[in-house]
């Protein structure tokens, strides 16, 4: 089997679930960032899990019925513009190497799409996710119908491919796993690196360059999402990437960053201290928050729904934040009014793949929807306390998140990222060690 067999399949398997009608999944578009400098260029998710095809300028279009086909439009190839800008395939080249049906030129959609949807039942499209390319469909369409009198007839339904796509993509391939686990070991290589060498007076971005250096250095293509690298205060703000500050003794440090290898993303994130050491009330704070993950990746097991990891660290979180005199009353009172969610605000993860906030809903005829192996899903809870009436002044600040990736394994589970330290004494022995 070739590299590019797994794409040919899963196209074999969405034409299986499509039966009759016609799919068109183009690609992403390259962006301008200031006159004639580009965006790094990253291609469409569903794109490439059906192609493995990573240039810019691609559309693909699979034709269901009896005689299935997968077509491939992208770019001819153009020897001048290759000096420029690298390796072209070329329609024929493209079509070879990664085993389409056909290759034709991109400037030849136009001409060739009407024909291909003439006669066709349902039209397989995300619309509304592209203005340009609703608008070129459309034309498309109108096309065909313009033909009416000939006997021609244009698909009567338009499906949103994603439906069926995503179903597909919720469950991991074995190709897809071995990719998971190689971004799982970039990153958590990464982490550690950065715990080494994380000082006090450092920058935020100094230690964001270490990151990115181990991405880079082990083969990772970039960061899977731009890197949170957040100090003191920083770490209070979910999404904070300015990177700027200088560390300060005495705080502790929030590092939210994966690698994306070959398209696949990994995401972890650690909190431990600036000077190698915990403190009273930030060890608290991080045991509690060490104690709901455990929690919670205990409830990853096939069978169970998606909310048991959430509500298992829920209970944990609440229970401590009652403890530590962040919320006030029973645990069935802080649940049930919410009041945990001054100092929680998030869930307690997300689907993990191809996007880092993968493809898959988490809901199915109103209910969570249950864990299957094949499944990859963060577990990140956390715990952020601002400086607010009632609350405790020595918790002031400090923000604690903990995010492992995690596979739902036959058996239970598998947590892709356990290499990067989380133990309060694994974490200070590293740092300690590399001090001495």
């Amino acid at each position: 089997m070739s590299n590019y067999s797994i794409y040919a399949q899963r196209r074999a398997k969405l034409l299986d679930e499509m039966q009759a009608g016609v799919a068109i999944i183009p690609t992403a578009a390259e962006r301008v960032r200031n006159r004639d400098a580009h965006y790094p260029y990253r291609f469409d998710s569903y794109f490439y899990y059906l192609s493995g095809f990573a240039e810019p300028g691609a559309a693909l279009v699979l034709i269901g019925g009896k005689k299935p086909r997968s077509i491939l439009f992208c770019r001819d190839k153009d020897p001048e513009r290759e000096v420029w800008d690298g390796y072209r395939y070329g329609p024929e080249g493209a079509r070879e190497h990664f085993e389409f049906d056909e290759g034709h030129s991109l400037a030849a959609l136009d001409e060739i799409m009407p024909k291909l949807l003439a006669d066709q039942p349902v039209l397989y499209y995300a619309m509304g996710t592209d203005e340009r390319w609703d608008a070129r469909i459309v034309g498309w369409l109108n096309n065909v119908r313009s033909e009416s009198r000939s006997g021609v007839t244009a698909p009567g339904e338009i499906k949103d491919v994603r439906r069926i796509l995503d179903e597909m993509r919720i469950i991991k391939d074995s190709h897809e796993l071995v990719l998971m686990r190689q971004a799982a070991e970039i990153s958590t290589s990464a982490h550690r690196r950065a715990m080494r060498a994380t000082r006090p007076g450092k920058g935020e971005f100094e230690i964001e360059a270490e990151l990115i250096h181990e991405f880079r250095r082990r083969g990772a293509q970039a960061p899977a999402y731009t890197p949170i690298v957040a100090g003191g205060a920083n770490a209070c703000v979910l999404h904070y990437v300015e990177n700027s500050a200088r560390l300060k003794d005495g705080d502790l440090l929030l590092i939210d960053a994966g690698c994306e290898l070959d398209g696949y993303a990994s995401d972890i994130t650690r909190t431990f201290p600036v000077n190698g050491r915990f403190k009273g009330p930030q060890k608290d704070v991080y045991q509690l928050v060490l104690e709901a993950q455990t929690a919670a990746i205990a409830a990853v097991k096939p069978g169970n729904g998606w909310d048991r990891p959430h509500g298992a660290a829920l209970k944990v979180l609440a229970q401590g934040m009652i403890d530590l005199g962040l919320c006030k009353g029973s645990l069935d009172k802080v649940l049930e009014s919410g009041d945990y969610k001054r100092f929680y605000m998030h869930r307690t993860g997300h689907w993990l793949g191809l996007d880092v906030h993968d493809a898959g809903d988490y809901k199915r005829g109103g209910k969570w929807r249950e864990l299957k192996p094949g499944m990859v899903l963060t577990v990140e809870p956390g715990c952020y306390v601002r400086p607010g009436k009632g609350v405790p002044q020595k918790l002031w600040n400090i923000g604690v998140r903990i995010e492992d990736d995690v596979l739902v394994t036959s058996k239970g589970r598998d947590v892709l990222t356990d290499a990067a330290p989380k133990k309060i004494e694994v974490i200070e022995k590293l740092m300690q060690d590399n001090a001495a």
